[in-house]
């Protein structure tokens, strides 16, 4: 199910960033996308990590992971206000006013939409309810692509329609996601694979968390998912504001096929694996290691076909897809084919570092993988433009897997020492 609904949001991701590119053109496009990609860059600071650190605490403590539902909803609150307050902030302060600032204060609803879709999916997850979470993850790609369709049907409507239905879709699902996400915070969760709720799980009110423990449990997963759309999105957003926004037009349409594509081991990793690795990781530690080997091998074998077709299909589908104008997304995207087995690896090898208290190796390799594409990207951009910016997401990338193998090598060392340390 989650295999389905994730090619079909691809397909209305790729079909939604087509007509929306053939539309608008270059600049106009790369101007939205830049905004976008700002404020989805800055999403992650709400909730910081709550709903990657949920998933863990359940795997561990079953029923008692309840005692986390009060001080994690004071701080989902506190960090959504923050992560609003800075986008308002760029936009009325640091943006440019040539369309960036409506763009950018209109897309800011968008946080909450994101906020909303991973609650949900994060309280369906834990109840093994995929389908229901499949049509959730739906949701959003579906309706952009309505926008996009509207904007091809009525071709008076404007460049800023599409910025403000983005923003309306994302508080429309916000909206509707209230009973979920209260259901949620008030511990009414049919959580699987800890067996049923007993008397024997109540919880004392000095068992309960305060918000100083959620940040000393979260900070890891909260740094990860604040530093993960810097190093994907950077290059985009440095493009618009160190070439033009027509540059940026062009990677924003490279990037959204690699969007696409990156969506598989993010759903074979993060909607469907996690919860349960999570869940091994504590009570079947030779289950864990078993998929964390044959998960390494197939998703390197996955990518290197996908890269393939990048490679053969994309000159002939590029232009026919996104119009003329896009042509020169083609030598962009032969870069930037390089990555997906590069990409599939590291998502696999990193499910090792998803779990106990040695998220943090996971977190040193994204900083560094991102420090790698910033850097790439200021040196690469003023003198290649956008081939640059391909080549320092490539770096970056493999600077990313790189990193996450040593983690997973300090990782069983520890473990191993731990062991050794027991048995005497």
């Amino acid at each position: 199910m989650l295999g389905a609904a994730t090619a079909a949001g691809a397909v209305m991701v790729f079909l939604t960033q087509a007509l929306l590119a053939r539309q608008m053109g270059p600049a106009a496009y790369g101007l939205f996308a830049s905004s976008l990609a700002t404020v989805t860059m800055i999403a992650p600071l709400a909730g910081f990590g709550l709903t990657q650190f949920r998933l863990k605490v359940y795997g561990v403590e079953g029923w008692q992971a309840h005692r986390w539902l009060k001080p994690s909803m004071k701080f989902t609150l506190v960090t959504t206000l923050l992560a609003l307050a800075i986008v308002v902030a760029w936009a009325l302060i640091g943006a440019p006013q040539d369309g960036t600032r409506f763009s950018l204060l209109a897309l800011t609803p968008v946080i909450l939409g994101i906020l909303a879709v991973n609650l949900v999916s994060n309280k369906l997850r834990l109840e093994d309810r995929y389908g229901r979470m499949a049509l959730t993850q739906m949701l959003m790609p579906g309706s952009r692509l309505l926008v996009a369709i509207a904007l091809l049907m009525v071709p008076r409507l404007t460049d800023e329609f599409v910025a403000l239905s983005y923003g309306a879709i994302a508080l429309l699902l916000a909206l509707a996601a209230i009973p979920q996400v209260g259901a949620m915070f008030s511990g009414d969760i049919a959580l699987k694979g800890h067996g049923p709720r007993t008397g024997s799980t109540d919880l004392v009110a000095a068992e309960i968390p305060g918000m100083a423990a959620v940040w000393s449990q979260a900070w890891a997963y909260g740094v990860y998912a604040a530093l993960y759309p810097v190093f994907f999105q950077i290059s985009t957003i440095l493009l618009k504001y160190l070439q033009g926004d027509s540059q940026a037009g062009m990677y924003a349409v490279a990037l959204a096929v690699m969007t696409a594509i990156y969506l598989i081991p993010a759903t074979i990793y993060q909607k469907f694996l996690l919860g349960k690795l999570h869940r091994w990781a504590a009570h079947d530690k030779p289950k864990f290691w078993m998929v964390y080997r044959r998960g390494n091998i197939a998703m390197f074998l996955l990518g290197l076909p996908i890269s393939m077709a990048l490679v053969l299909l994309g000159p002939w589908l590029v232009p026919l897809i996104f119009g003329e104008q896009f042509r020169g997304v083609v030598p962009i995207l032969m870069v930037l084919a390089l990555c997906p087995p590069i990409r599939f690896l590291s998502t696999a090898m990193g499910s090792a570092l998803l779990t106990e208290d040695h998220m943090r190796f996971r977190v040193y390799a994204m900083a560094l993988a991102t420090l790698a594409a910033i850097a790439g990207n200021v040196l690469l951009i003023p003198a290649h433009h956008e081939l640059g910016a391909a080549w320092a997401t490539v770096i970056a990338e493999t600077v990313l897997l790189l990193g996450t193998y040593f983690g997973v090598r300090r990782f069983t060392r520890i473990q191993r020492a731990n062991a050794d340390s027991d048995r005497h």
